[in-house]
């Protein structure tokens, strides 16, 4: 019984992430989510889709790590 359950329990964790390909994508979908929940604007607003742009180009040049480092800021941004 205890093995039946393990097991329900790790196929539903597996489903949870199977949305995005990557640490990347979701982030940068993240980042959109914000955008629709975020008070800022102005400077701040285009700042911050900037760096979205920024992330998307550095994950396209291979660069995952620089591109998650500034898509976790941009949305630090947003949503503080």
């Amino acid at each position: 019984m205890k093995q039946l359950w393990l097991i329900l329990v790790l196929s539903m964790h597996s489903l949870a992430f199977a949305h995005c390909p990557g640490p990347v994508p979701c982030e940068m979908k993240y980042v959109d989510n914000a955008f629709g929940k975020t008070t800022k604007t102005g400077a701040e607003l285009e700042k911050a889709k900037a760096m979205r742009e920024e992330g998307e180009r550095l994950f396209k040049e291979g660069k995952e790590d620089e591109a998650l480092k500034i898509l976790k800021e941009a949305k630090k941004l947003l949503l503080d």
